[in-house]
């Protein structure tokens, strides 16, 4: 019989044996609780949800996530839905929800579009989005971060330059792909839908134009097994394109101003030095990282650390605990613009490693480096209070802030 409930305070026998990845409890206190978790069992057995693993430690975390031979995201995996009724499902979405052979030939024609060179191309136009942005709130001196600058950045983005979406959808989808991304389930399903439905559109419009040699070309011409990808598949595998790259990159972004506000000197140093900001975006992802754990199926018995682990149970790894673990990352709570080596896993590791790793590290450094040039004084507005929503993402909901007020571009 599944427990009633695992709310209440956090102890260290909810940590050893009840661990809830939807706790509000765990997203109040959420890397405290992954350090007493790496502590005092690096490998726990949960009995929340009908029974899971949660793996903390980052040697173990890399491990299972370059075994897809045993910890397979094929398979599925059943978790509650983040509106915490308990109801789960299977969902398989390309390239996300294979395994290699297959899944290698079906990421490399995502890979190709996704490349240094390949992105190098949207440098310009991003800043001139980021700057767009911070015009629109510099001069008052004040404004909600997350709503006015980190979630609209990466979706307008790649919508824009990624999808060649038509500029007159940007902001209506781009709201629609956010507002799927918050904890308001209800909105969030709704939003989805409506995500799909323009995806769809999209597609339909491509076919009928003719190709312009991006990535929505790619998918479409996909085979899978042998056979042409679905209307369907297409559809799922844009819109996990699309959700992918945009609550996890404006989540890094709102703990970064976080940071600021609360360590002046480590603005100011950035405002002093921009040519430290391409480390301060990899202790970002490191220490702040949005995109906090994944789920695999074990296709075979196994063991993890002594622990057995037996063929269809569920594994939950933990890339947020991963990279603060002291035996990979000496000092791991300090955040360090000299690090020397940064092996940290925010964009995952294996064969499902982000493909748009590249992308999200060019938004975060151009928006870094606009907002410490134009942007002074940089405080947490008063009274703010910061939440997060935390599940597999985790973002703050809202990051109010004053400024100096500055001059329009």
């Amino acid at each position: 019989m599944e427990p009633s409930s695992s709310a209440g305070p956090i102890t260290d026998e909810w940590v050893e044996k009840h661990f809830d990845h939807l706790s509000p409890e765990l997203a109040r206190d959420f890397h405290p609780t992954l350090a007493r978790a790496r502590s005092r069992c690096p490998v726990a057995r949960s009995d929340q949800h009908g029974g899971f693993w949660v793996v903390t430690r980052y040697e173990d975390v890399l491990r299972i996530a370059q075994d897809w031979q045993i910890f397979s995201s094929e398979l599925g995996i059943t978790v509650p839905n983040a509106a915490g009724s308990g109801s789960g499902g299977q969902m398989k979405i390309l390239p996300v929800g294979i395994d290699p052979p297959l899944q290698r030939t079906f990421k490399r024609l995502i890979n190709a579009h996704f490349t240094p060179a390949k992105i190098a191309p949207w440098e310009q136009p991003t800043r001139a989005l980021v700057t767009r942005l911070i015009d629109d709130f510099i001069e008052r001196g004040e404004c909600d971060f997350m709503a006015e600058f980190a979630r609209p950045l990466p979706g307008l983005a790649f919508f824009d330059l990624t999808l060649h979406a038509p500029a007159g959808d940007l902001e209506e989808v781009n709201g629609w792909a956010t507002a799927a991304s918050l904890p308001d389930a209800e909105k969030a399903r709704e939003c989805l839908m409506k995500l799909a439905g323009w995806i769809a559109g999209l597609i339909e419009g491509r076919r009928k134009d003719g190709p312009k040699g991006d990535v929505v070309d790619a998918v479409l011409a996909a085979e899978i097994e042998g056979r042409p990808i679905t209307f369907e598949e297409a559809v799922g595998t844009l819109q996990l394109l699309v959700l992918g790259g945009l609550e996890t990159t404006a989540g890094v972004l709102g703990a970064a101003m976080l940071r600021f506000c609360a360590d002046p000197e480590l603005f100011a140093r950035l405002k002093a030095k921009p040519e430290l900001i391409p480390n301060a975006v990899e202790e970002f992802l490191r220490m702040d990282g949005s995109f906090i754990c994944i789920a695999r199926t074990a296709r075979h018995d196994a063991e993890i650390d002594g622990h057995s682990v037996k063929k269809g149970e569920s594994v939950l790894m933990y890339w947020a605990s991963a990279n603060r673990d002291e035996a990979e990352f000496p000092d791991a709570d300090t955040f360090d613009l000299d690090r020397a080596r940064n092996r940290h896993v925010a964009f995952g590791a294996g064969p499902h490693r982000c493909v748009g790793s590249n992308l999200a590290r060019m938004n975060l450094r151009i928006a870094l480096e606009e907002i410490v040039r134009r942007l002074d004084d940089v405080r947490l507005a008063p009274e703010a209070e910061i939440d997060f929503h935390s599940t597999f993402n985790r973002a703050p909901l809202s990051v109010p802030i004053t400024f100096a007020p500055g001059e329009r571009s």
